[in-house]
């Protein structure tokens, strides 16, 4: 519940800042009209928008930098064109979508992880970067400030009367980053984690190079306000980082609305409202809005010209690399595009290129396409969710209403600009189809509080926008039915109406929805559905499913499914999905949405490697956990120097008088008290309980399933396990392995292994899986990641605990095929606690871990 409540706070009062600084706007500019806007930007002179065009493009420029030194400082090489890109990219969408650096990791994770840089790296080159645009920030404003305190606006109600103390506060800390660079010598301890301090010198280029990105950011706005002798540059400065600083905190996407706000009352009247307003729209568009559609047109572009071999490697390239992209890009384009569709209704048409339209366009067709834009932009708002989680309805029924919106556009006001940008999106899209291929329901997705903010931002800026528009109107109900070329306002109110209704139209058919609970126990249906999908699958390990510990998603075909279990936040699905491929990618989506709404940490334990990009298009980071042993029983065979061993124990074996027999199910039933004993005895000469999750334990329920492979002396049993037989005899495994410790001589499971792949070559098995070896293969290399190293360490020392070498070496006997698995989940900071319930959920709790 306090997660829940936490995901909440922060877009709430986000929009709750929102709504306020709007309605200051509103107060503010209650003497003006929109038209007097529009004229002061029309009039800004060309040489300040180039002004303000270079200034920003130094400004991103020097941003790279904030990416050069993270690497420099992570020793890291990489060519600057890439980092230059990566940089650009998660800095235009961190202006855009707010929480500073941090809206842009996303981005820069997925440009650096294809360059070879660990999550950890990553997380750090993130927090490095933030860092250093703090650091700028408070270098400059502590300077200024000091320097040049401003009188802080009464309106705001602050405990203090000018900046001075926030600067020295400022600068003190400062100061104090820049000491412990130079004092620090050895790595902290945090936790688990170390932290190398930067360097003197490091320091010294973060405070530069993040004063100069703040400085030119506010030049990029001074550039384009009016002059006046009333304002100095420091005070310009001043007035800048203190707005900035209040739509940081605020949390609003860009500080949209709060650093217009208090940029507006800190001004007050030292400059026409009007004129500053039209200013600060078009520094919005110059330093936000360019910058974000020159990188969408990047993404888009991608690596074609750095890939030049062949076509086809350049295409293997451009969706490898894409898929995990574009999809949230196009989101956040078609978000955008909406916006302009709803904003572009909310305010008058040019009245020139509207009496061209009353000579070619008839009034009903323009009243329909004004109606209808404001309709569609608020659909394509909405849209942008389903095109987010790779919605195939939402891509189809976004290409149509793109399309809608540019015949809209030009009949509503020969709004050719506008026209001209839906256009770019409809064509961004339209060869993007393969990356929306989820075949599910609109009304299934869930919004998270976060969007459902920005929805709300975007509906309450259009109506401001109109009401601010045509605030001279004297509103009643004859206006709702004036149809006229001259009416601007009652288009607004018909169209603000018709986008509403879209709005209430969605939500009601959502809370129409059957609830969706927390997933419990699988039903007995469930169950029998999933026996059957488990008879019809060529994995072995698709047995797992009918242990009787997990939940389970369903495909609507009843033929395949995910099982999984949830321990803390952790929602862990055991391997990939089980059935047919195609229903795959919508099963792993529905397995994230669920535990999305719940809070939840969604995993995949043991995944294996031809299928991770179905992990990488949900967001996920990849931890290699060791490698599987795969034997090739059409291959396998005794003979050869290599195999002597393994007749050895077989000669052995059989000397002793031990032999292997299959007990089908129903016969196997008939002895379970005696392979009870053996279990028992087994566990308790290991001190050891019983797992589950990811291994099989001794359940009369459970072993019911299979047949068990017993190994005799006589007719005494002293070792058996249970059979995993996979469809078209495409493997064979075996789960639950149990001996009798008194009867039991040595080499008994070694002579069982032997004698089942002998056994399942004669029945035609294909494969015979040996299990994974945890932590085997893990690189032990100076740039490996974090954990491959950690892992590999724990395979080479810690031998007392697990026998992780014994193991490989044990299963390396019969020349198995060695394949990689994996673990799916978000990384970063969550990755210790995801491990800890990994073991907890296979242990069994807390004290299964600890008691083994």
């Amino acid at each position: 519940m306090k997660t829940k409540l936490w995901t909440w706070a922060g877009p709430i009062l986000g929009a709750a800042l929102f709504s306020l600084a709007i309605w200051v706007l509103h107060r503010e500019l209650s003497a003006y009209h929109f038209k007097d806007i529009v004229h002061h930007i029309r009039s800004i002179p060309s040489t300040r928008i180039a002004a303000a065009l270079s200034l920003t493009a130094a400004g991103y420029g020097v941003m790279t930098t904030y990416d050069l030194l993270a690497l420099r400082y992570l020793k890291q090489a990489l060519a600057y064109g890439k980092i230059a890109m990566a940089a650009f990219i998660g800095a235009a969408f961190s202006n855009n979508i707010g929480l500073s650096m941090l809206a842009g990791a996303s981005v820069r994770y997925r440009l650096y992880t294809s360059w070879g840089l660990s999550a950890m790296e990553i997380t750090k080159l993130v927090l490095f970067c933030t860092l250093t645009l703090w650091l700028g920030f408070f270098a400059l404003g502590g300077l200024v400030f000091v320097l040049d305190p401003l009188p802080l606006p009464t309106a705001l109600h602050l405990p203090l009367a000018s900046t001075r103390t926030v600067g020295l506060l400022m600068g003190l800390l400062v100061a104090a980053y820049l000491a412990a660079g130079a004092l620090m010598k050895h790595p902290v301890r945090l936790f688990n984690w170390e932290i190398d301090g930067p360097s003197m010198k490091s320091g010294a280029l973060q405070l530069l190079v993040g004063a100069a990105d703040w400085f030119l950011a506010a030049g990029a706005l001074i550039a384009l306000l009016p002059p006046t002798e009333q304002l100095s540059l420091p005070m310009l400065l001043g007035m800048y980082m203190v707005a900035q600083l209040a739509g940081l905190a605020s949390q609003v996407p860009g500080g949209l609305g709060v650093f217009e706000t208090v940029f507006l009352l800190e001004i007050g009247d030292k400059m026409p409202a009007e004129a500053l307003l039209g200013s600060l729209l078009v520094y919005r568009m110059i330093y936000y809005l360019l910058p974000l559609v020159l990188s969408a047109a990047l993404l888009g572009i991608n690596e074609i010209f750095l890939h030049r071999k062949s076509a086809r490697k350049v295409m293997a390239n451009y969706h490898r690399w894409s898929a995990p992209v574009l999809p949230p890009v196009l989101a956040v384009t078609t978000f955008i595009g909406g916006a302009v569709l709803l904003f572009s209704g909310a305010t008058p048409a040019l009245e020139h290129r509207l009496m061209w339209l009353k000579e070619v366009v008839p009034l009903p067709l323009l009243e329909a396409s004004h109606f209808a834009g404001s309709c569609v932009g608020m659909a394509l708002l909405l849209l942008a969710r389903g095109l987010q989680r790779r919605l195939d309805g939402a891509y189809w029924v976004t290409v149509g209403l793109l399309a809608a919106g540019i015949a809209a556009s030009l009949f509503k006001g020969l709004d050719y600009e506008e026209a001209l940008l839906l256009a770019v999106l409809l064509v961004a899209l339209l060869p993007s189809h393969r990356f929306f291929y989820r075949k599910t329901s609109l009304l299934n997705q869930r919004f998270t509080p976060a969007w459902m903010a920005a929805i709300a931002m975007v509906a309450i800026s259009a109506l401001w926008l109109g009401l601010f528009s045509y605030k001279h109107e004297e509103y009643g109900d004859r206006l709702w039915w004036q149809f006229a070329f001259s009416g601007a306002a009652p288009r607004f109110l018909r169209a603000s109406a018709g986008a509403a209704m879209v709005l209430l139209a969605y939500a009601v058919a959502r809370l129409m929805r059957p609830a969706v609970h927390r997933p419990a126990a699988a039903t007995a249906a469930e169950m029998a559905t999933v026996t059957q999908v488990v008879k019809n699958s060529t994995s072995a390990a698709a047995n797992l499913a009918l242990l009787g510990d997990k939940s389970f998603i369903i495909s609507p075909e009843n033929n395949a499914f995910i099982m999984f279990a949830v321990e803390g936040r952790s929602w862990v699905s055991m391997g990939d999905p089980v059935g047919p491929e195609t229903a795959w990618p919508e099963l792993i989506w529905q397995f994230r949405e669920m535990s999305d709404r719940f809070g939840g940490w969604a995993l995949f334990y043991q995944v294996a490697p031809d299928h991770l990009p179905y992990y990488l298009d949900l967001g996920l980071s990849l931890t290699k956990l060791g490698e599987t042993a795969r034997v090739s029983l059409t291959e396998f065979s005794l003979e050869g120097s290599s195999r002597k061993e393994l007749r050895y124990t077989r000669r052995k074996m059989e000397k002793e008088g031990l032999s292997v027999e299959i007990l089908p199910a129903a016969r196997a039933a008939e002895r379970f008290s005696e392979l009870k004993r053996i279990s028992d005895a087994w566990l308790a000469e290991k001190n050891t309980r019983e797992k589950g999750f990811s291994l099989g334990n001794f359940d009369a329920a459970y072993l019911g399933h299979f047949d068990i492979a017993v190994v005799k002396k006589a007719d005494t049993i002293v070792a058996f396990a249970n059979l995993w037989q996979s469809a078209d005899q495409a493997e064979l495994s075996i789960d639950l392995m149990r001996y009798d410790p008194g009867a039991a001589p040595n080499g008994v499971m070694e002579y069982l292994f032997i004698q089942l792949m002998i056994w399942g070559r004669e029945q035609g098995y294909r494969w015979f899986d040996l299990g994974m070896a945890p932590l085997a293969g893990l690189e032990d290399r100076s740039l490996a990641p974090l954990w491959n190293r950690l892992a590999s360490f724990l395979s080479r020392y810690g031998e007392h605990f697990y026998n992780f070498q014994g193991l490989r070496q044990y299963k390396d006997k019969f020349d198995p095929v060695w394949e990689p698995r994996y673990l799916a989940s978000p990384g970063g900071l969550a990755l210790p606690m995801i491990l800890t319930h990994l073991v907890q959920l296979i242990s069994g709790g807390i004290k299964g871990t600890v008691l083994k």
